[in-house]
């Protein structure tokens, strides 16, 4: 496996990837936006009805910096973000980031990230709940509800992270390819634990910036209660299989 120094050798290319379902309101607009930041931009998209691959597919025509990794069909947030980072690493990427794609995740946040990889971090969490940092939707129930969970993930999981439920990060490709990602198998959201987890087992240094976490204004959200009870579910899950020393195994 390559060393960390071997990753620094060239400038950096940075890859943003992109899992979407039924974000054809935002995803023009959000890739013209991280592309106006010199990133590349890969989007995992699961065959969405309303034709946001599409979007994808016709901007990419026009742009090798633009990418589509198109799925058959609807198997989740987490196996098309797994399959992105896969994908990000086949590139060359350098840094990969994760973002959503409805703008809660502000492209302007995104220079912190970076800045904090170029400074030494292996993984940058993009934290609300850091000083600067901050939950901006509306619905106080769904902020309480989201600090939470966050804290019911650092105490499980054993990380020391303030925002353990942000999926706004960015990684270098050598802290990638010790998570993985290959071998990631959450299919919701819970993926942003388990890939925190690993982070912290293979001893990578994790900070968090601030960002300005905002409502979306556009489409609807893909979170529903099940799938918030079933990240309970995972989370204790993943301790019990870093316990039993299986977190990288496909077994269990």
């Amino acid at each position: 496996m390559a060393s960390e120094s071997d990753e620094k050798m060239s400038a950096p290319r940075t890859v943003v990837t992109l899992p979407t379902y039924n974000e054809s309101e935002n995803i023009g607009e959000l890739v013209a936006a991280l592309r106006a930041l010199g990133c590349e931009v890969l989007v995992a998209d699961d065959n969405s009805p309303d034709g946001t691959w599409k979007i994808v597919e016709a901007m990419a025509a026009e742009d090798d910096g633009v990418h589509l990794l198109l799925r058959k069909e609807k198997k989740g947030r987490g196996y098309a973000g797994a399959e992105a980072f896969v994908e990000a690493l086949k590139l060359k990427a350098d840094r990969i980031v994760e973002m959503d794609a409805d703008f809660s995740h502000r492209p302007d946040d995104l220079p912190k990230l970076l800045a904090a990889l170029d400074a030494g971090a292996h993984v940058v969490v993009g934290s609300r709940f850091v000083e600067g940092g901050k939950d901006d939707r509306p619905q106080a129930s769904r902020q309480w509800l989201t600090r939470f969970s966050a804290f019911y993930a650092r105490k499980l999981l054993g990380v020391q992270m303030r925002d353990t439920n942000s999926g706004y990060r960015a990684y270098t490709a050598y802290a990638m390819k010790l998570i993985e990602p290959k071998t990631l198998r959450s299919a919701g959201p819970s993926i942003v634990h388990e890939v925190l987890l690993r982070a912290h087992r293979r001893g990578l240094r994790i900070v968090e910036v601030p960002i300005l976490f905002v409502d979306r204004e556009r489409g609807e959200s893909q979170l529903t209660l099940g799938r918030l009870i079933q990240g309970f579910i995972m989370v204790a899950k993943f301790r019990r299989l870093a316990e039993r020393g299986l977190l990288w195994s496909t077994d269990g």
